[in-house]
């Protein structure tokens, strides 16, 4: 369900960026954190990058911030350019919402005895009215499908997953908006 990823090692060449959105969408990754990478004072990419005289200042320790603290092999615009598209597509609606369906179908969950409680469908519907209805998500026509409701016990999990995506898609939107402002 969970993954990291990092781009901006010397051997990136620009196709990384198209090749991690395949593997993401097609593994059913729904969380993907993908970061730029940085270069950590006390490890040997620090020390290599210092020696060859790469190193722009000190890292902000966020890897998911759009920065670097270093000059990378990969021309710094198209990193900047490639990884922002990463990001917009992978928590875009669609996108995203498809790694959900996907997860869910190869989810095998804990055998557990309970049932569905009332609150859970409560949620259910209040996420989708909320993300679906008056968001631009499109959760109802994008996710909320028969495929969830014929496994009631998934539902909690689904919802999660939900505002999960809309935490995503607002993160991923001002960090491209924090890459323009920065230049």
């Amino acid at each position: 369900m969970q993954g990291g990823f990092i781009v901006g090692f010397d051997s990136d060449t620009p196709t990384i960026f198209q090749r991690q959105i395949e593997f993401i969408q097609q593994s059913g990754i729904v969380t993907a954190m993908v970061g730029l990478l940085q270069a950590l004072p006390g490890t040997k990419l620090y020390q290599r990058l210092g020696q060859q005289g790469r190193l722009m200042g000190h890292t902000t320790g966020n890897n998911g911030d759009g920065t670097t603290n270093f000059i990378p092999r990969m021309n710094r615009e198209t990193l900047r350019a490639g990884y922002k598209n990463l990001m917009g597509y992978i928590y875009a609606p669609g996108p995203y919402y498809r790694r959900v369906r996907t997860f869910l179908r190869e989810y095998d969950p804990p055998k557990i005895a309970g049932s569905l409680r009332w609150q859970y469908l409560l949620a259910f519907v209040r996420a989708s009215v909320r993300l679906g209805v008056f968001g631009r998500e499109r959760f109802i026509t994008g996710f909320a499908s028969l495929d969830v409701l014929r496994r009631p016990s998934l539902v909690p999990l689904a919802v999660t997953l939900s505002i999960y995506g809309h935490h995503f898609r607002k993160t991923s939107l001002s960090l491209a908006w924090e890459q323009e402002e920065r230049g």
